[in-house]
């Protein structure tokens, strides 16, 4: 894979990207997760696709992620997703793009709808987790976390092998940047692929994200024995599947 760049906004910020650029072609923007980076198997995966079909192709690490610049319980669902909006207008500019947001990622991708709506030609969630910060933490945090958090401004939250950082900003920044009650009427192609046993994000976040798109030809692939980061061989057949069959609607 081509080696990741970085992309400087000023003295002190600069994020990493891949891409695999194009002047007057589709692209293929790859939002992550939380905490994730650009170098798990979705990202190279697509990155190939991308380079295969002579597609262009973005993926990026927003601020306080992977090797971007600035300090992660510092980000917020609004920064994250200024970051992939500059990023976006800078590598991308007029081309017109498929979305592919995984997990939180499909959080900032819904954002981009904000700015880029005529460029937007499809969208792909996997493990869709839009508003998760007030409907699968805040909500389920007990009274001594909640007060925790709000007296020290963060608490740090286990999840199976993973620990997340959660600051109060973070939660207040993501009850700003609602979603699920805005409607879109773009005739696109929306698939949401969500595994059975995924054990971070239930399956409802998927079908919430495709009841907001009142026009669009819509899709819910629910993979069988697939877990949250769908990041198997298999998983990554049926997520390029899906994308293939966008591409031939938009191409």
């Amino acid at each position: 894979m081509k080696k990741f760049k970085f992309l400087k906004f000023s003295k002190t910020k600069k994020l990493r990207y891949s891409h695999n650029y194009f002047k007057e072609r589709l692209y293929i923007v790859f939002l992550p997760g939380f905490m994730s980076d650009i170098e798990g198997k979705k990202p190279i995966s697509l990155f190939r696709f991308a380079k295969k079909k002579k597609l262009g192709f973005l993926s990026l690490e927003y601020s306080g992620h992977g090797k971007s610049s600035g300090i992660f319980a510092r980000g917020n669902i609004s920064i994250w997703s200024n970051d992939a909006r500059k990023m976006i207008k800078k590598i991308v500019k007029k081309n017109n793009f498929i979305l592919i947001g995984s997990s939180m990622g499909a959080w900032i991708a819904l954002n981009q709808f904000n700015y880029f709506n005529s460029q937007i030609k499809g969208l792909i969630g996997i493990g869709s987790a839009p508003e998760f910060l007030k409907r699968l933490m805040w909500n389920k945090f007990s009274n001594k976390v909640k007060k925790e958090i709000i007296s020290k401004g963060k608490t740090i939250v286990k999840n199976g092998k993973y620990e997340y950082p959660i600051s109060y900003q973070l939660i207040k920044d993501g009850n700003n940047n609602k979603v699920l009650n805005r409607k879109n009427n773009l005739q696109i192609k929306v698939t949401m692929i969500h595994g059975k046993k995924d054990e971070v994000v239930p399956v409802v976040f998927s079908r919430l994200v495709l009841s907001k798109f009142k026009k669009a030809n819509k899709k819910l692939v629910l993979v069988k024995n697939g877990d949250h980061s769908l990041s198997k061989k298999s998983n990554l057949k049926i997520i390029l599947k899906e994308l293939t069959n966008i591409i031939k609607n938009v191409v």
